[in-house]
């Protein structure tokens, strides 16, 4: 690499790395920490959270601070006239904006590693932490208050009292989707929710069983569980690696064949009856699915592995638009440059973006077009602003 490209990589890399540093602790500390706060986290876990919570900022603020960093560098070197100057001595103004784009290159592959890998394993950490964290919570409200009530999770407890982690003579009454409503005495039991499994565990001695419709059951000891409700227990599309994603939709498509296979066959045994009525109605209508959340969810799924590609080359497309317009911008005052230049991505690609990824959920558009329209523009206008550089 020659001295200038030197010269200009390390400017580069010392704004982006005082500007990274800077946007992702302010973001923690002043998002994060707020929000966990308010949530019921205590300074224990918050601090036990946040080693995991930066990698799953840094996709969102290397972008940014990269457009930062290359409206600054360039900016202050077009403003200072050295681009003019090395213009003169007959240097191509690509050579300047190689470093630029090399470490966009280098980060759009950083940024999908740390989507595709660092954060799936730091979600994993924080959903052990907080599951501890909510025992805790939840013992703590026993203890002070005697009973405690979760419409979300549709569970009540009421205590005599809590042991270090048991309850004691526990009333614990569990309402289904299906509005039954179980109620369960006990000696004692002990409380623990297990978020690998998606529910709530209840060891419990010495009780009785309560269900609508039923008998009353006594029990010595007993092991029950409730699921947690779909929008707690589901986990986000962008918390797990494409290569469980592609084994996810797997299964949710081996479903829907399933289903349709199911139909066909009912439908050709409604015919051999004549039974032309039932064939007509909803369920035979062909591809559409007996479960809609599976459908949603598939949307999701896509739309996720084909933003995460996306997304993560937006760094490329950032650097390409920025340096090229803040070299033909040429004012040194790098905060001009950035809200000139960021402006239009905050107006135009982001809400492009958010609005194809909806599509794309939807099935209204195929998230393998839809989710690089916004990169599309950003390129296009890029290669305008760059031969503009390259012929003035």
């Amino acid at each position: 690499m020659r001295l200038l490209q030197r010269y200009v990589l390390m400017e580069l890399l010392r704004v982006f790395l005082l500007a990274l540093s800077g946007l992702t602790l302010m973001l923690t500390f002043v998002g994060v920490v707020d929000k966990a706060a308010r949530s019921g986290l205590g300074p224990k876990l918050i601090a036990q959270v946040l080693p995991f919570v930066v990698p799953s900022l840094m996709p969102f603020t290397i972008p940014a601070t990269l457009l930062l960093t290359v409206t600054v560098v360039y900016g202050r070197m077009s403003g200072d006239q050295e681009i003019t100057a090395i213009k003169a001595a007959g240097i191509n103004v690509m050579s300047i904006i190689m470093p630029s784009i090399l470490m966009g290159v280098v980060l759009s592959i950083g940024t999908f590693v740390l989507t595709d890998q660092f954060i799936p394993w730091a979600q994993n950490n924080i959903k052990r932490i907080v599951a501890a964290g909510m025992e805790e919570i939840f013992l703590d409200m026993l203890s002070s208050q005697g009973k405690i009530s979760e419409k979300k999770l549709g569970l009540g407890i009421t205590v005599a009292g809590v042991e270090e982690k048991k309850l004691l003579h526990p009333e614990i009454r569990f309402t289904s989707r299906s509005d039954n409503t179980v109620r369960i005495q006990a000696e004692s039991a002990k409380l623990s929710f297990d978020l690998e499994r998606d529910e709530i565990r209840l060891q419990l001695w010495n009780g009785v069983v309560y269900t609508p419709g039923n008998d009353s059951v006594t029990f010595v000891e007993d092991d029950r569980s409730f699921p947690l409700p779909r929008e707690i227990a589901e986990v986000h599309p962008r918390n797990i690696s494409i290569s469980r994603i592609y084994d996810e939709l797997k299964i949710v498509t081996s479903k829907r064949d399933a289903s349709e296979h199911e139909r066909v066959i009912s439908a050709a045994f409604a015919m051999t009856r004549g039974d032309f009525e039932t064939i007509s109605t909803e369920p035979f209508v062909p591809g559409q699915w007996k479960d809609i959340y599976s459908e949603r969810r598939a949307g999701k799924l896509k739309t996720e592995i084909h933003s995460r590609y996306a997304l993560a080359c937006s760094c490329f497309f950032f650097v390409l638009l920025g340096s090229s317009f803040s070299i033909y911008h040429g004012r040194s005052q790098f905060l001009t440059n950035f809200f000139v230049c960021f402006m239009p991505v905050l107006l135009i690609y982001y809400p492009v973006v958010m609005l194809m990824m909806n599509l794309s959920k939807s099935h209204t558009v195929n998230p393998l077009w839809a989710m690089w329209v916004g990169n599309i523009l950003l390129l296009a206008a890029g290669l305008y602003m760059l031969r503009k550089v390259r012929m003035h």
